[in-house]
């Protein structure tokens, strides 16, 4: 089995992980932006109001979320274009495309709970069945949950039914991304290129903004890994490609850790790029999660807390910022891409 199978199987077969419904934060396997701080959606929704104020958009788009887990992300940007242009609540519409129908139900609950009937959701389950004149689309970490190949040198890795992992031969498909890139150790994702042709076809014109861990540069070693209850297992520690005994951890394993945990890897963001703009996508630009987030105007947000709030609340949400901004934490790991079309 190509390991790619095996990644999609873990992930999206029967039980698999994405199947079922998962806690991100505290009490879950990691962290993402969106449960970090409300500010990484409003800092969105305050790139969106920009959008639309340059004309790029109508204020008649639809605004959509892609992968949305509960539906916090899409919320916090609802609840930001509320405060900033209170007006746009009446005339945008809001979407999630969603394909797992506990995701889709937890997302529905969520948006009665916040909003009533103030705010309605649209929901889709894959983006083939969208067709929408214009659109404002937001992904966060969905690029690292696509299934990948892992290549060495000239080889690439396949999984034997007892979890057992080793390496033989490339594929011809695999081959010419290594020779077109220059690939020689790590994960290559599958299904860019679809994902990108797919918004293509559901929007007319779109503004496409997502934002994932990795680099443009490829790197010379495996970033494969497992998150299980905040704990990081590196994929090949817990394979006999280690051989020590005291170097893998104790107590799991990939039989223990299949289906119950996340497993992902670093985007490589260069493949990322083409496969967009080999779509008929336009890089907008490509930034750190940092630099993104600054230029959506997250630090004039928190001004704006700073003045209509108590210390206590100020200083809490600006902590919370942190996590998202600061070069130890999310702030350089992350990279941000935004893409356009028009036809």
């Amino acid at each position: 089995m190509r390991f790619s199978e095996f990644m999609q199987e873990w992930l999206y077969g029967e039980d698999g992980y994405y199947t079922k419904k998962i806690t991100i934060g505290k009490e879950g396997d990691f962290y993402t932006a969106v449960s970090s701080s409300m500010f990484f959606g409003g800092s969105i929704a305050n790139r969106l109001i920009s959008v639309i104020d340059e004309g790029f958009l109508s204020k008649d788009c639809v605004v959509v979320e892609v992968g949305a887990h509960k539906g916090y992300l899409l919320a916090d940007m609802v609840q930001f274009i509320y405060t900033l242009r209170p007006e746009l609540l009446e005339t945008l519409r809001f979407m999630i495309v969603e394909p797992q129908a506990e995701n889709a139900k937890m997302q529905i609950e969520y948006f009665k709970e916040s909003f009533g009937d103030v705010v309605s959701l649209e929901h889709k389950t894959s983006l083939d069945d969208v067709d929408e004149d214009e659109a404002f689309v937001v992904a966060n970490e969905i690029f690292d949950a696509f299934s990948c190949e892992v290549i060495k040198d000239d080889k690439m890795l396949y999984m034997r039914s007892e979890h057992i992992p080793y390496f033989d031969e490339q594929s011809e498909d695999i081959k010419k991304i290594v020779e077109k890139y220059g690939f020689r150790r790590g994960e290559i994702g599958l299904g860019y290129g679809e994902f990108a042709n797919s918004i293509q076809k559901a929007f007319k014109t779109y503004e496409f903004v997502t934002f994932d861990y990795g680099d443009k540069e490829q790197r010379s070693d495996f970033s494969l890994r497992i998150y299980h209850k905040h704990h990081t297992y590196p994929f090949f520690a817990l394979t006999d490609f280690v051989k020590e005994e005291d170097e893998k951890p104790k107590g799991v394993s990939l039989e223990k850790l299949y289906k119950k945990s996340d497993i992902t890897y670093d985007v490589n963001f260069t493949y990322l790029i083409d496969e967009f703009v080999n779509q008929g996508a336009t890089l907008v630009w490509y930034k750190t999660q940092l630099a993104a987030l600054v230029e959506f105007g997250i630090d004039k947000l928190l001004e704006l807390l700073a003045k209509n709030s108590d210390e206590a609340t100020y200083k809490a949400e600006l902590n919370r910022a942190k996590v998202l901004i600061s070069p130890a934490f999310m702030g350089e790991r992350f990279k941000c891409c935004v893409f356009r079309s028009s036809r």
